[in-house]
């Protein structure tokens, strides 16, 4: 193993840390807000439910490293959404300390695009091979 394996572990662990307890609250708290936002979208309310897809499958897939790579895909794809539900007023927008003010869910995004590029590293229940991986 080398340090490039290591780097994939901690991105992987990150990511799939930071969102797991964003699905954990939502598993603990309801999903009732966001099945609202989904349907004020123009969406039937039951897509609402794939947020447990993206905040708790997914993450852990990535955490394990098994599946990373669509994992990781399903990550990103979670993150566009959460953006377009939740977060568009702030798209262009800066916060108070003069950072961007979608530099959280800018980072989650970004780190799931690299992770489903590098795959999962040999630090993983897949291992490094595999198209998948």
């Amino acid at each position: 193993m080398n340090s490039s394996d290591f780097g994939k572990l901690v991105l992987r662990l990150s990511l799939g840390i930071l969102i797991l307890l964003h699905g954990i609250a939502k598993i603990t708290g309801g999903v009732d807000p966001i099945l609202g936002m989904v349907s004020k979208f123009g969406l039937p309310a039951s897509f609402g439910y794939l947020v447990f897809v993206g905040e708790v499958l997914a993450p852990l897939l990535v955490i394990v490293g098994l599946w990373t790579r669509p994992a990781a895909l399903v990550i990103a794809i979670n993150m566009i959404f959460a953006v377009l539900l939740a977060h568009m007023g702030e798209l262009g927008k800066l916060g108070r300390t003069g950072g961007w003010a979608l530099e959280l869910q800018g980072m989650f995004f970004f780190t799931a695009v690299a992770i489903a590029l590098l795959g999962a590293g040999r630090i993983s229940l897949g291992g490094a091979g595999g198209r998948f991986n």
